[in-house]
Formats: structure tokens, C-alpha cells, sequence
């Protein structure tokens, strides 16, 4: 398909679908290597605990237990996957074979965090992993794509017109195609070297130091004793930045959970005596059990102490 087909062409249709898909796939990876929490095995929102977490419901859950006892290479390849998907789909660089990258990515998350989602409609990883399927059967069509350029300068280089025409042998397409194969590859291992070494730098850089209870063990207080009403909540931020909630079910009780889904993490809120995901409507009691919905575990318990009237973080 000419690079100049008229803009009525179907073939224009699919250039939306490519920069929809190619532009979230790429975000969605740069994010994971931009969270602090992402790598960090100790957070209820990093890829170790949503691993753990839908291992016990996936078809594949002994390969995601596997991969989860190997988080920080599991969540990289997830990450620089997406990055990967998304620029070559951005950039119509062997688009096939990053739509299929695309539909083996977004099955696998349909699969681990999103098989539990009823009705299934409402989870979006099913969703991206049909939407990728025209990418996966037209390509790009030579669209604003740089496997196209990649052609075309092939064949000029050999001498021939930058379409070809039906006196060209089988041959001499294939080896413009293996000729343009071979740019392609080249250019997308040294963008991969570069891009894997960087992310990796700076997302291992990113990533919390120090072992659970260093984080917790000297944390600050979160609020009076007296501030706080028996059977009331309040709300309130763990160092790391996740969100939390403290109760006081009793005179003598306080409790504190951390705010987050055990099912796709999303925060919940406290809708008394429980608390409640607005997502999917996984409903959880005082005690950060679950009472209905999709999630799989009880809120994460924060240990809390009371010294000297006030409420800090055990």
C-alpha cells in the first residue's frame, strides 16, 4: 500500500487503533518502571503481591506462582514488554509481530488479575486483547510505518522501483524482504539494549531499600486517641505513600488496613462498619475480611500501637 493512498482508503482506518493501542501499551509500561512501588516485594501494590495474590484463582496459577518467586525479572519483562508492543505498534516496526506480542500480553493479564472480574465485560484485558486482532491480521499496510521506509530504501538501494511490479521474481522479493527484515532487526535490538539497560537502571533505582519492618517500625503517628471516636475511621498515608484507614471498633481497640484491593488495587473506601472497592464491589467487614465480590484476600493488616496517647505505626 502506497505511503500517499488517499486518506478514504480503508487502510487509514486502522491508524486510531494504532495509536490507541501503541500509545497505552507504551504508557502502561514507562509507569510500572516509574512506580516506586512496582518492584518493591514488601507493597501490596508491587507486581510480587499481585502475582501472589492471583495465583490462586488463574488457570495458569503455577506459572504465576513461579513467576512471582522471581518478581523483579518477571515485572521487568512485563514492563519493557509493553514498552516494546507499544513503540514498534507507534512506529509500524514488524507491527504482526507486535500485535501478537499485544494479544499474548493483554491474554496473560485476562488470565492472573482480571479472571476473577465478573461479568467479564467490565475487565479491560479481554477487551485490548480482541482489539489487537485487525493489528494482528492487516499490519500496518505501510501506513506511516517504518518497516515500509525500511523497504523502500532497500529497493532503491538495489536499483528497483519502490513498488514492486509483476516482472519482479520471487526471488529478488525475497531478498528485499530479508534485507529489510535485517535493518529492522537492527534497529530494534539497539533500541531494545539502550531502553533495557536505562529501565532497568532506573527502575531498580526506583525500588524502596530496606526490609519490611524497617519500613514500618518507627513510623509516625497518625493521629490522638482522643481525635478518634469509637466506631469512627480516619484515613491516613503510610510512608511509602500507600493508602491506609484506622478504626476504633472499641475504647481499647484500634485498628489499621491498608486501602488497597486485594483484587486489582484499587482503593477502598470506608463505608462503616466496613469498607468497600468502588471498581469491581468487593465489600470487606471491620476486620478487613472479605464479605462478597471478587477479592481474593483480606485487606492487609497494619500493626499500630498507642503510646502516650497517641496512635503511630508499630
Amino acid at each position: 500500500m502506497r505511503l500517499d493512498s488517499p486518506r478514504r482508503s480503508p487502510v487509514w482506518v486502522l491508524l486510531p487503533l494504532r495509536a490507541f493501542l501503541g500509545g497505552t501499551f507504551s504508557y502502561a509500561g514507562l509507569s510500572k518502571l516509574l512506580d516506586t512501588h512496582y518492584l518493591d516485594d514488601t507493597s501490596p501494590l508491587g507486581v510480587h503481591a499481585q502475582m501472589v495474590n492471583a495465583a490462586p484463582t488463574s488457570p495458569i496459577g503455577p506459572l504465576v506462582s513461579l513467576a512471582a518467586d522471581h518478581a523483579t525479572v518477571a515485572g521487568l519483562a512485563i514492563a519493557f514488554g509493553e514498552i516494546a508492543v507499544g513503540l514498534a505498534t507507534l512506529l509500524g516496526l514488524f507491527t504482526r509481530l507486535a500485535a501478537l506480542g499485544g494479544v499474548l500480553l493483554s491474554l496473560s493479564f485476562f488470565l492472573t488479575v482480571s479472571w476473577t472480574t465478573r461479568p467479564y465485560y467490565v475487565g479491560a484485558d479481554i477487551l485490548f486483547a480482541v482489539a489487537w486482532t485487525p493489528l494482528l491480521i492487516a499490519g500496518d499496510a505501510g501506513v506511516l510505518s517504518l518497516s515500509a521506509r525500511l523497504r523502500a530504501k532497500v529497493r532503491h538501494r538495489l536499483g528497483l522501483p519502490v513498488h514492486p511490479t509483476p516482472e519482479e521474481g520471487g526471488t529478488v522479493q525475497d531478498d528485499v524482504e530479508r534485507r529489510t527484515v535485517l535493518r529492522g532487526g537492527l534497529v530494534a535490538a539497539a533500541a531494545t539494549a539502550a531502553g533495557v539497560t536505562a529501565g532497568s537502571a532506573l527502575a531498580l533505582a526506583r525500588r524502596p531499600a530496606g526490609s519490611p519492618a524497617d519500613s514500618v517500625s518507627h513510623g509516625p503517628v497518625i493521629a490522638a486517641v482522643d481525635d478518634i471516636v469509637v466506631g469512627s475511621s480516619k484515613s491516613f498515608t503510610m510512608p511509602k505513600g500507600t493508602p491506609a484507614y484506622l478504626l476504633r471498633p472499641a475504647p481499647d481497640t484500634f485498628l489499621a488496613f491498608n486501602a488497597t484491593c486485594r483484587h486489582q488495587g484499587c482503593p477502598v473506601s470506608y463505608v462503616g462498619p466496613g469498607f468497600r472497592c468502588p471498581c469491581h464491589g468487593a465489600t470487606y467487614d471491620e476486620n478487613g475480611q472479605v464479605t462478597g465480590g471478587p477479592a481474593p484476600a483480606p485487606l492487609i493488616k497494619i500493626p499500630v500501637k498507642v503510646v502516650a496517647g497517641q496512635v503511630m505505626l508499630a
